[in-house]
């Protein structure tokens, strides 16, 4: 027989063990119970058990709960360095109110959980996103714009290899379009009908590609579904992956893409039997490959599969012609830019490339109105202080100012057609050959907003 001593014991042992803070009143306001979790989260010592709350804690909301019976959920409180948040609640017996409880956990600890659902339901809005876009392309070999001679004979090899179902390695610096081939290549290829799923390799946590390409079994690791999950090549099946930065990729999960394209077969994480695979892989990068297989970084042999057909597109300095009507498919006949204004956009190397462009233009043409022209003043400060370098006459500056002020003009452009966030930055840096901490080092010796 349970003596009621072991089941205090037992209650105790319970409260005890719980990772939340709990304390709890009795009718009188004195403090019954208060466990350890309780105590490392607001510092208030267990000293304080069989004595009046508001003797110790005069701005204890508990005594209110008590009294009003109502409960109160995600209550702030602060107590000297300390941040938490409260739930409080009366104890009822036999429809009569007979204490109080309070449960409280540390705003750091509600911050982390809350930064952890957001971070999940991001992830289920670009999985909604990419299901959403399964049969869609945006994009074919009619939308590129070019007068250039390089260019035109790259469309007619991509045409051309749309029709097999070899691999395709597509090269070409940030902003070129890299991804508006792999469309185009998907709608003109046998494919078309089916799923066209694009994953940029950069934007995935290393420890999750897995995960995303393959999918899991059921229950494979902690927090997986118990039903499983397909991945992203069971997605496309017979379609397209485009696996855009796949340079990013760490070279185990490139060993098991390499025996992907050799067998035409994927395994789940959890899972022994494998699944067939009919997926038509297209990849970028805007990186050296060579030079990563020296640093071990890349696999050689998992090259010679994706460079099967290699599409190297020129960057936007190499084929200024097309600015003038990339420009104006651009502006689509609402907008016209002034004579000085082309012929600063012919005299730019275009760093961040079409993007770039499409991005100044965007940024013009939100400061004039339909119909008017776009004159310098309404280009971004990057362009208007290099209209300016190409004005003034030459002038002898000493070496380390010259490279400076052309660093400086180099970062400014790329930074200008990228976005702000700690991925588009990692991404400037390794376009510029740099690292991260070179980076933000040189946006502060510089002042660059």
């Amino acid at each position: 027989m349970v003596t009621i001593q072991q089941t205090a014991e037992w209650w105790k042992a319970i409260v005890e063990s719980i990772n939340d803070g709990v304390l709890a009143i009795d009718r009188e306001g004195i403090v019954r119970t208060i466990n350890p979790e309780y105590t490392r989260i607001t510092g208030v010592s267990s000293d304080i058990i069989g004595k009046p709350l508001v003797s110790y804690r005069p701005g204890a909301r508990l005594p209110h709960t008590l009294a009003s019976g109502e409960s109160q959920v995600g209550v702030y409180r602060k107590t000297h360095d300390r941040e938490y948040i409260v739930d409080m609640a009366p104890v009822i017996v036999g429809g009569e109110i007979v204490g109080a409880v309070s449960v409280c956990k540390s705003l750091n600890e509600v911050q982390v959980l809350t930064r952890e659902l957001e971070q999940q339901r991001q992830r289920v809005r670009e999985l909604e996103e990419q299901m959403d876009a399964l049969h869609k392309v945006r994009y074919v070999f009619e939308d590129i714009i070019t007068k250039n001679a390089k260019m035109n004979e790259l469309i007619a090899v991509a045409r051309k290899t749309a029709k097999t179902d070899l691999p395709i390695l597509i090269k070409g610096e940030s902003g070129t379009g890299k991804e508006l081939f792999a469309q185009s290549i998907h709608h003109s290829s046998e494919r078309s009908s089916k799923p066209f799923i694009a994953v940029n390799c950069s934007s995935i946590p290393a420890d999750m590609i897995e995960n995303e390409l393959f999918g899991h079994a059921g229950g494979a690791f902690p927090g997986a579904s118990d039903n499983g999950r397909q991945g992203l090549f069971e997605m496309a099946d017979g379609g397209t992956l485009f696996l855009d930065e796949v340079s990013d990729l760490s070279v185990d999960v490139q060993a098991k893409l390499l025996r992907v394209l050799q067998e035409g077969t994927i395994r789940r994480i959890g899972e022994g039997a494998e699944r067939k695979v009919d997926v038509r892989i297209v990849a970028s990068t805007h990186r050296d490959l060579d030079q990563l297989i020296m640093k071990g970084l890349f696999r050689e042999d998992f090259l010679y599969r994706l460079n099967t057909i290699a599409l190297g597109i020129p960057p936007l300095r190499e084929r200024k012609e097309d600015i003038p009507f990339i420009t104006r498919s651009i502006l689509n006949g609402k907008f016209r830019v002034d004579d000085e204004v082309m012929r600063l956009f012919m005299k730019y190397d275009w760093p961040g490339n079409i993007r770039e462009l499409r991005n100044t233009l965007d940024y013009a043409m939100c400061l004039v109105n339909e119909g008017e022209r776009i004159s310098l003043s309404d280009l971004p400060d990057v362009l208007q202080k290099q209209h300016q370098l190409y004005s003034e006459e030459p002038k002898v500056f000493p070496l380390h100012e010259a490279v400076e002020e052309a660093e400086k003009t180099i970062l400014q452009s790329a930074l200008q057609s990228s976005g702000s966030t700690v991925e588009d930055r990692q991404e400037v840096a390794r376009s510029l050959g740099i690292s991260l901490a070179t980076l933000y080092n040189k946006i502060k010796k510089y002042d660059i907003k």
